[in-house]
């Protein structure tokens, strides 16, 4: 089979790609000749289960203010050989912390470095992201995805206070974001999945699933076919959108 050279190929930069939601949209652009740029705490894992190699992965820590704004320069860097186009920007990564035995952490239990933690995650670091590669995304009339959440909506039995609310100003970010960013010809739409079923999962989420009117949880590749879709011109006149992923959850 040809390898198709970079030139030619639709791009996708995918942050918090190391495992659930993140492989399956891995492998659902791949399998559609993109090229992923993959982005995660973690280094260029040996047995990915992906074809890409080290050098379409980019290790960074979103939580460090500074290695975001080298990595946003390393992207960009390797875009290079894109003609400095990006059609995708997916901001999937997120971090939820836990109170001892896996417990929810409340807005008294929560302390403020990790307010600013999961907030510097779960929301600076996407608007850093979009601002960081806005030429590239301009270039391409590209598409930003953002992943929110169904905590963002509601009070999660799991989910805590910071994880809950980082989300909801990421759906309010999103909207600010279309609004902008349309008027360059790059769409911002977000997705808000439910209760998915990943390595993330707490202990109890049967009882969650009981309420769902589908009656089961959701798939990562559900997730990331819906992801495919806002990034391709089957939505190109979908702008400020939170899709919801639950099953029914929501109503």
């Amino acid at each position: 089979m040809t390898q198709i050279p970079n030139s030619e190929r639709k791009t996708l930069i995918l942050t918090g790609a190391s495992r659930g939601i993140g492989h399956a949209t891995v492998k659902r652009f791949s399998s559609a000749g993109w090229r992923v740029i993959t982005c995660s705490r973690h280094p260029f894992p040996e047995d990915c289960p992906w074809e890409a190699g080290p050098e379409d992965h980019i290790q960074v820590d979103l939580a460090d203010v500074k290695n975001t704004e080298n990595a946003i320069a390393e992207m960009r860097e390797r875009l290079k050989d894109q003609g400095g186009r990006l059609d995708a920007l997916v901001n999937n990564a997120a971090i939820s912390p836990k109170g001892p035995g896996g417990s929810r952490l409340g807005v008294f239990d929560t302390g403020v470095d990790t307010w600013y933690q999961v907030f510097q995650v779960n929301f600076f670091a996407p608007v850093m992201l979009a601002r960081g590669l806005v030429e590239e995304l301009k270039a391409a009339q590209g598409s930003v995805v953002n992943v929110t959440s169904i905590a963002g909506e509601r009070v999660h039995p799991f989910a805590g206070s910071a994880y809950a609310t980082s989300k909801a100003a990421l759906a309010s970010l999103t909207r600010e974001m279309a609004s902008e960013f349309g008027r360059l010809g790059v769409r911002v739409n977000a997705i808000s999945p439910g209760e998915i079923d990943t390595a993330i999962l707490s202990p109890g989420t049967e009882k969650i699933v009981a309420e769902i009117p589908m009656q089961r949880l959701g798939k990562p590749e559900e997730v990331a076919r819906t992801i495919y879709f806002l990034c391709t011109d089957q939505s190109s006149y979908v702008n400020g959108a939170e899709i919801q992923i639950n099953g029914g959850q929501h109503v």
